[in-house]
């Protein structure tokens, strides 16, 4: 066996010390979050809650199943996501193909004008106004089609699409394909580790997603999504000190549930569908967040 010098030893102590302090300095947050979440809301209150409950309890957990829309929400949010991320993928995987072919005589100019909307904004009036006109209001589509596409997720993919073999293309079009076949038999299916990075991003975008709910579906209880509920929950727990929820028919719990403890047991029901989706696309999440800033 290969014996090791002192300065090598010293090395791999310091730096196994260093990735076990990074460990805990990256979990401590989460295990705190879920500490406080199964903690009795009263005694969290006098603070100094670490990385385990003092009082364990399932109440706060409690709380929030209670609500009779909890159910329907968290379908619509599934929904909401599940469609929300094939469409977006899908339009930006077609915009990032069109201006990244080098035949494309407007490739910098709508490039440019693509950038320019990321530093200047209509503003929530004129957007509510523009979407109000467009009748999309109490309407699934009012989820969908205005975060369609994203000029960041457009450029991230478009760079990865400028690092393939501009060849490939060009030996496709001799055999006799037109662009459409080319993108979905040859340019997506190399784009899979950019592609599975982009859509964890919007998969967490929509999945998060509670305002545009607020603002264009809150009158209707089936376009309701699980964020904007739990956000209910929170507010009414914050403005009466109790647990009243909204909209509740039978309001039988009438235990103290502290807006601590109930903002961070939603925090975990919020996260954990995104953790179990994670470990499924990590390895192309790596991937494709080194390889998709090859080029600008």
């Amino acid at each position: 066996m290969k014996k090791t010098s002192i300065g090598d030893r010293v090395f791999d102590v310091a730096n196994y010390t260093f990735m076990v302090i990074l460990t805990i300095v990256t979990l401590y947050p989460f295990l705190n979050v879920l500490a406080i979440s199964l903690n009795d809301s009263i005694d969290t209150v006098k603070g100094g809650i670490t990385i385990f409950p003092r009082k364990f309890t399932l109440n706060n957990y409690v709380q929030i199943f209670q609500t009779d829309t909890l159910l329907s929400s968290t379908l619509m949010s599934v929904l909401r996501t599940v469609v929300g991320t094939i469409t977006g993928i899908i339009s930006t995987g077609m915009v990032a193909y069109v201006i990244s072919r080098e035949d494309f005589f407007a490739k910098k100019f709508v490039t440019a004008v693509f950038v320019f909307t990321m530093y200047v904004s209509g503003g929530l009036i004129p957007e509510y106004m523009l979407i109000r006109n467009l009748h999309l209001t109490e309407n699934f589509l009012v989820y969908i089609l205005p975060g369609l596409i994203s000029v960041f997720n457009v450029i991230v993919l478009r760079s990865f699409i400028d690092a393939l073999p501009f060849e490939l293309q060009e030996s496709a079009k001799l055999d006799g394909a037109n662009d459409l076949v080319i993108f979905i038999k040859i340019i997506f299916p190399l784009c899979m580790p950019a592609v599975a990075t982009l859509s964890l991003f919007i998969a967490v975008g929509q999945w998060n997603s509670w305002f545009d709910t607020y603002l264009y579906a809150g009158s209707k209880k089936w376009l309701s999504t699980l964020q904007f509920e739990l956000q209910k929950i929170l507010l009414s727990a914050q403005s009466s000190g109790q647990q009243d929820i909204y909209g509740s028919s039978d309001m039988v719990s009438q235990k103290r549930v502290s807006p601590e403890s109930l903002r961070m047991a939603m925090t975990i029901v919020a996260t954990l569908p995104i953790l179990f989706v994670y470990p499924f696309v990590q390895k192309y999440f790596i991937k494709g967040l080194t390889l998709g800033g090859v080029k600008a």
